[in-house]
Formats: C-alpha cells, sequence, structure tokens
C-alpha cells in the first residue's frame, strides 16, 4: 500500500493511499490563516477496512444504487450483489473502494499530482467486460482539487464513478455541518421511494426542502415534514444539475461555513450530483484523533450520473462501449469568504 501527499507550496496538502483510492486528508486555511483539515476520515488502515461509508474512497463500477441488484443490457440480464437491502450499492462489497489501485506521481511548476490506474476483469461483482480505468488526483497552486476520470472497455457495460469524501469546512472539531449553507444549481431532483431507489420521475424543487437553488443552511429544513426526507432520514438525494453533460465542468455545488470562512466550489462534467447529509454516521469506528462521529457529522457530494440509470431508459446513458473513451472530470476549488460586517447604530 502507497501513501501519498500532494502539496501546492501555500500550506494546501492532500493525503491519500492507494488503497480504496482514498482521501485521508485535506488541509486549507479558514479566514485567520489556519489550516485544519476538511474531511472525515479514520486513524488507521484497520479502520477503513472496517468502514463501510464509503470514507474518502473512489467509486465503481457503478457509483449510488441499481435496483434488486439487475440490469438488462443487449438482450442479457446481469446480476450484482446486493449489499443495501435489495439494491446493489456503489459497486457491491468488493467495489472500487476496496481496490489496492497502482499509483504513479507526477509534479510540475503549479501542480502536483497522482495518477491511480486499475484493471476490473470481465464478471467482476457480476459486470461485464474488462475495463481499464484510470483517476488522476491533481493539486494546483489556486487550492483547487482536480478528479479525472478515464476508462475504457472491451464489453458493454454501465459505468458510472465518483469521490465520496464527507467535507466539513470547519475542520476535525468543528461538530456537524448543519450550519453550513449550500447551493446546488439544480432547478430538479430524482424522488425516490423507500428503498432509496429513484422514481424514475423528475421533480422541480421549488417550494420544497429541496430547493438549493439560492444559498441555505442544511439543517434549516432537514426536519421538515416531508416524505422524501423521511425516506432518506435527511437528504440523499440525486440533484439533476442546470447543464448538459459536456466535457467542460459547470459549477454545481457551493458550500459556505460561516464560522471558518473556508468555501468549496464543485464544478463537473456530469448531469447529477447526490447530495448525502451523512445521515447514518456514527456506526463505523472512531474518526480521526478519536472523535466519534455523529450524524450529520460531514456530508458528501458525489458528481455522478442518474441512480439505477441502467434501469431507467429516460435517464442519460450510463452504457460504456468498446472503442469510447469514458471521461470524467470534477474539480473542487476552496477559497476564502471574509466575515460579515456587523452593523452598528453609531455615528
Amino acid at each position: 500500500m502507497d501513501l501519498v501527499t500532494l502539496a501546492n507550496g501555500h500550506g494546501m496538502e492532500i493525503r491519500l493511499m492507494s488503497y480504496g483510492g482514498i482521501i485521508l486528508s485535506i488541509t486549507a486555511p479558514d479566514r485567520d490563516g489556519v489550516f485544519d483539515d476538511v474531511v472525515l476520515g479514520y486513524a488507521t488502515l484497520e479502520d477503513y477496512l472496517a468502514d463501510s461509508a464509503y470514507m474518502g474512497a473512489l467509486i465503481g463500477r457503478y457509483a449510488n444504487r441499481i435496483a434488486n441488484g439487475r440490469f438488462t443490457l443487449d438482450g442479457v440480464t446481469y446480476t450484482l450483489p446486493r449489499n443495501d437491502g435489495t439494491s446493489h450499492l456503489h459497486g457491491g462489497p468488493h467495489g472500487f473502494h476496496r481496490v489496492c489501485w497502482d499509483v504513479e506521481l507526477f509534479e510540475a511548476r503549479d501542480h502536483a499530482g497522482a495518477v491511480l490506474r486499475h484493471t476490473s476483469p470481465n464478471g467482476d461483482s457480476g459486470y461485464p467486460g474488462t475495463l481499464a480505468v484510470q483517476v488522476t488526483y491533481t493539486l494546483s497552486r489556486d487550492n483547487a482539487l482536480t478528479v479525472d476520470y478515464h476508462a475504457t472497455t472491451d464489453r458493454a457495460t454501465p459505468l458510472n464513478l465518483t469521490q465520496h469524501s464527507y467535507f466539513n469546512l470547519a475542520g476535525q472539531t468543528g461538530g456537524d455541518i448543519l450550519a453550513h449553507r449550500l447551493t446546488l444549481h439544480a432547478a430538479r431532483f430524482t424522488p425516490v421511494d423507500a428503498s432509496l431507489i429513484p422514481l424514475g420521475t423528475i421533480a422541480p424543487v421549488r417550494d420544497t426542502p429541496f430547493d438549493f437553488t439560492s444559498a441555505q443552511a442544511i439543517g434549516a429544513r432537514i426536519g421538515a415534514p416531508d416524505e422524501q426526507l423521511r425516506r432518506g432520514r435527511g437528504y440523499d438525494h440525486n440533484f439533476v444539475l442546470d447543464r448538459d453533460e459536456g466535457r467542460t465542468p459547470a459549477l454545481a455545488a457551493e458550500l459556505y461555513d460561516p464560522a471558518s470562512g473556508r468555501t468549496l466550489q464543485l464544478y463537473t462534467t456530469e448531469p447529477g450530483i447526490q447530495f448525502y447529509s451523512g445521515n447514518h454516521l456514527g456506526t463505523g469506528p472512531a474518526g480521526k484523533h478519536g472523535r466519534c462521529y455523529a450524524s450529520h457529522s460531514g456530508l458528501a457530494l458525489e458528481t455522478q450520473h442518474f441512480p439505477d440509470s441502467p434501469n431507467e431508459p429516460g435517464f442519460p446513458s450510463t452504457i460504456l462501449r468498446p472503442g469510447v473513451e469514458y471521461h470524467s472530470r470534477s474539480v473542487y476549488r476552496f477559497s476564502l469568504r471574509p466575515a460579515a460586517l456587523k452593523r452598528s447604530n453609531s455615528c
């Protein structure tokens, strides 16, 4: 297993390991210049082996859920392991989060990075085709982490890759993320059934607790009497981004912590983003520095195609075919926002 540190000369560092392609830490400054780690994680490899929350990991072959662990492609029905009730979740119990990736480092004047490679054999977790995957993490001098995904296959197969870090911009002693303010550039989302499988419809967020088209505190409406929130025990939904899928990353989400001033802007080429408010955290090992993670200790913003797309012909296709190269890019840009000026009645 390899451990890698990427640094940009301005104090920002990203640590990752070859096991699972896991991001172990991301250090970023607050508005007072104090650096802290803004992602959740564990202290030991043994804890990551016991983890069930996909903490910081690369996800594949298929991010999110596939209903009943089954799909039909070109007239053939494929069966996948069910590891989330009756659903197949995040590639199954032996998905890419359990792979030891090959790692190659590179460095230039204005960036440093790591290339991770893995070949998934035909039949791996039930998926067809031998899949060659390459994921590149690049840290730039302007405090941006770019994640590039590339893949090719020799047989048609579903593919949906993402990165599953949990963010808490307040740092390791910052409590929960309910006061974080989130903007999602998404006027629609995909409602789910009781198993968190999309119903196949795309619904407007307007006049619902899912409207983050302007900045909202995550905790402001998370307890609202809403059936979708009840099913997810909070937010665990795919948002349909206000963009066409393309090669140029577009702004998808903005996350802001008022206490520290840290801001995360997330750009992606993907058509969707899964916002998960960490509703089920607290069942795994103790986190870094012995911290016991509880519900909402962190949140995930998973750039992706839509859940269960292989079974929903009305959703954007996730089928990769021979002779076509899969390419997806997501950019996580960290910055600071000054404290709001307090109004005074004095002259």
